[in-house]
């Protein structure tokens, strides 16, 4: 089993459904429905309302497309991020979690109904190939793509290692059509970037956290050393609009930054479900200053980083409040017919907080100025708290809850980025500001607080957080 933290988004033969409840529902019933009779009787009502369809639909229906929509039904009705995942859907979803999967290399966008290459990624298949930012594919393996989706693009050139493909591209300042052979290498993708800005700050962007985040984390930390050496003052870690992604992921790129204590715990039903996380000894920044960048597009796994630094007050958070999205989904395998991803707890910082349709709030906020084509648009900011049916966030249910998310724009211009240029300032002591600083009596306060990890804390499942 796989639980994942997410932002939420088959086919199944009939007879294979009997077999799927039997293990998933009927199995662990079979202890209480001698209390609980209604249980079956609901079940048979499914039974009776699928049977008529199939016997007196107007036309025949396709009976794994219902099956489909009952299952991907009932999970919806939950909450916002549960969910039935189709084989496809399913395999998607492991390959965005692993980071790594069989391609060309190439980072794409659609453009006038044909595939614009944004950047070939270095030291892949397309790359070597000559591929080039700008390069308009009309053609995969002599099939022209005009009027198919991004992702059906996707799809045709993604496949197995070591597998040609024929791309078809129209190249600026070229008369003719280039004809490019590529074939597909692993492709890893490239959840961490960095840069040294100036020649004093260590700049590190997270996307997103799949498998690959904590290698890239310490290639950054060990790129950024190369470059500037002892000038570096400090770190801003840009977690802006990373939706999430592998729990594991989450926790360990927060115990890079954290000596000891408690980094998060993740609370379900049962109170022996409690589990909670600590960090180990060791910190990559070594004490150097860091700050958070945060947004209405920073969600789950980025808001579970951001609430450990910010409560072990290791980093000052800087922007606008996240997302706000703080349940737990745990994917559950279904053999052949895709996975259902389920919400089973909800997580919480050191402090004790629930993050759930509230969010974090920054320790310095910070409006990124938007320009004046989205300042006409007027767009209302979402966040968890305006999903419907999310879930509640227990000590404010009885209350007002307070609305989660904000802006999510960040300008391509990074000095046009207001909330990147106040953090770097703030590093290189351009500006002052009291939240960077941290007293011993507080420092006191925030060690005693610190709880081990408890013994279950290591449980086989693996976690993620989207």
């Amino acid at each position: 089993m796989r639980k994942t933290i997410t932002s939420g988004i088959g086919f199944m033969a009939v007879g294979a459904l009997a077999a799927t409840i039997g293990w998933h529902v009927v199995g662990p019933l079979n202890a209480a429905t001698s209390s609980n009779a209604e249980t079956y009787r609901h079940l048979n009502l499914f039974g009776d309302v699928f049977d008529r369809i199939r016997s007196d639909y107007v036309e025949k229906p396709d009976e794994e497309k219902l099956v489909d929509a009952a299952v991907s039904g009932m999970l919806t009705s939950l909450d916002p991020h549960s969910s039935y995942m189709n084989p496809k859907s399913f395999r998607d979803m492991q390959v965005q979690t692993r980071g790594e999967f069989g391609g060309l290399g190439i980072e794409v966008t659609m453009e006038n109904g044909v595939v614009k290459v944004v950047s070939p990624i270095d030291d892949t298949p397309a790359a070597r190939a000559g591929m080039m930012a700008g390069d308009l594919i009309t053609h995969l393996d002599g099939e022209q793509i005009t009027g198919i989706t991004l992702a059906q693009a996707v799809d045709k050139m993604r496949g197995k290692v070591n597998t040609p493909i024929l791309l078809t591209v129209v190249r600026k300042n070229r008369a003719d059509p280039l004809e490019i052979k590529i074939v597909r290498d692993i492709i890893r993708i490239r959840s961490v970037r960095s840069n040294v800005e100036g020649d004093d700050v260590g700049y590190i962007r997270i996307t997103t956290f799949n498998e690959q985040t904590q290698e890239g984390l310490n290639k950054a930390f060990s790129d950024i050393a190369e470059k500037g050496g002892d000038k570096i003052k400090g770190y801003v870690v840009d977690l802006r609009n990373n939706p999430g992604g592998l729990l594991d992921q989450a926790i360990s790129v927060s115990d890079t930054f954290l000596e000891r204590g408690e980094i998060v715990s993740t609370r379900g039903r049962n109170a022996e479900e409690t589990q909670r996380f600590a960090a180990q000894a060791g910190d990559l920044a070594k004490g150097k200053d860091i700050i958070v960048l945060i947004n209405g597009g920073s969600a789950s796994a980025s808001e579970i980083v951001a609430g450990a630094l910010q409560d072990h007050q290791r980093a000052t958070l800087l922007g606008t409040r996240s997302f706000g999205k703080g349940s737990v989904q745990t994917i559950i395998p279904l053999g052949s017919f895709g996975a259902m991803r389920l919400t089973t707890a909800r997580y919480y910082t050191p402090a004790g907080r629930s993050i759930q349709a509230k969010g974090i709030s920054p320790d310095i906020m910070v409006e990124q100025e938007l320009p004046d084509e989205l300042k006409d648009k007027k767009i209302k900011p979402r966040g968890e708290a305006n999903l419907r049916g999310h879930l509640k966030n227990e000590k404010t249910e009885k209350e007002k809850e307070e609305e989660s998310g904000s802006s999510s724009y960040v300008p391509a211009d990074k000095e046009k980025d207001q909330q990147l240029q106040y953090a770097m300032n703030l590093l290189r002591g351009i500006k002052v500001n009291e939240a960077t600083k941290m007293d011993d009596a507080t420092k006191d306060e925030a060690k005693a607080k610190e709880e081990p990890m408890a013994d279950d804390a290591k449980k086989k499942e693996t976690e993620s957080a989207n």
